[in-house]
């Protein structure tokens, strides 16, 4: 389902009209049936603005797509900003933007976690690269018209509040920087310059619509991919939530012992893994 959706020049409108929020809030209504909180109205109003100004240049096409809050199909995830159209080869393109607004995040030693301040506080989440990359992953793995059309996807994250300071670019996330960009406060012109790379000619193909309504349909077998994992491949990309609790039951194994043992408990619906260890401490995840 996708909450928004316009060529280029019909959104740039939308932002001049000065209430951009209001117009996705309105649609948000419509699709959902229900409100949503202010915080992230707040969101839309500050982080479009941004979008905006980068994808104001003309090398961007005015009959590219935009789509924003694209929710994924089968789950609660949703993709902030999305823009569609073709390649310099005329191959059907959609680049995926994971928007923040952080304006700081600190390092942990989980793979593909950092830790950042929310509204109730700070708790650890999945890197904004590696939330992009497992988006993409995730809409190729189970969307049909992706899967047959060879409709590329191209991830990256803007946080256009955060200074560099060596964190969420740091080394240690390469293995997901490297496969969705992380641009900062400082990089608007490097993130036009890559989106222009990307999407070259207008939306003519209606990119968004025929995801939006592409049939769900695993592109793996899962015996075989159970198989695979028996010795010790990965086959099924983790996100969010369940990345963080992964990563904090895989480091509470790790560092446990007969002296020194742990309790990690995951809330959730049915079909949630459990991992019971046993002793204390006790930690608390809760994962949809």
């Amino acid at each position: 389902m996708i909450v928004y959706s316009a060529s280029k020049s019909k959104f740039r409108k939308d932002i001049m009209s000065n209430g951009i929020e209001n117009i996705i809030l309105e649609a948000y209504k419509a699709a959902t049936g229900r409100s949503t909180g202010h915080s992230e109205i707040e969101s839309w109003r500050n982080s479009l603005q941004y979008m905006d100004r980068v994808i104001s240049t003309p090398d961007i096409p005015d009959d590219a797509g935009v789509a924003i809050e694209y929710h994924i199909p089968q789950s609660s995830k949703r993709i902030d900003f999305i823009l569609s159209g073709q390649d310099k080869n005329k191959r059907d393109t959609a680049v995926l933007i994971e928007l923040k607004q952080w304006q700081n995040a600190e390092m942990t030693t989980k793979d593909g976690v950092v830790s950042a301040r929310f509204k109730h506080g700070t708790k650890e989440t999945a890197h904004p690269s590696y939330q992009a990359w497992s988006y993409r992953t995730l809409l190729e793995d189970y969307n049909q018209t992706v899967q047959e059309n060879d409709i590329q996807l191209v991830p990256c994250a803007y946080l256009h509040n955060y200074e560099q300071d060596d964190v969420i670019t740091n080394k240690f996330y390469e293995n997901y920087t490297s496969k969705a960009p992380v641009f900062l406060k400082s990089d608007a012109l490097k993130l036009q310059e890559f989106i222009k790379s990307h999407v070259v000619y207008g939306d003519n193909n209606k990119l968004m619509y025929r995801i939006d309504h592409g049939k769900i349909k695993p592109s793996k077998n899962l015996a075989d991919q159970l198989s695979s994992m028996l010795f010790g491949n990965e086959e099924f990309v983790l996100i969010d939530e369940q990345k963080v609790a992964y990563e904090t039951a895989l480091m509470l194994a790790q560092s446990s012992s007969e002296e020194k043992k742990n309790v990690f408990i995951i809330e959730g619906g049915p079909g949630t893994v459990k991992l019971p260890f046993s002793a204390t401490p006790c930690l608390s995840s809760r994962v949809a």
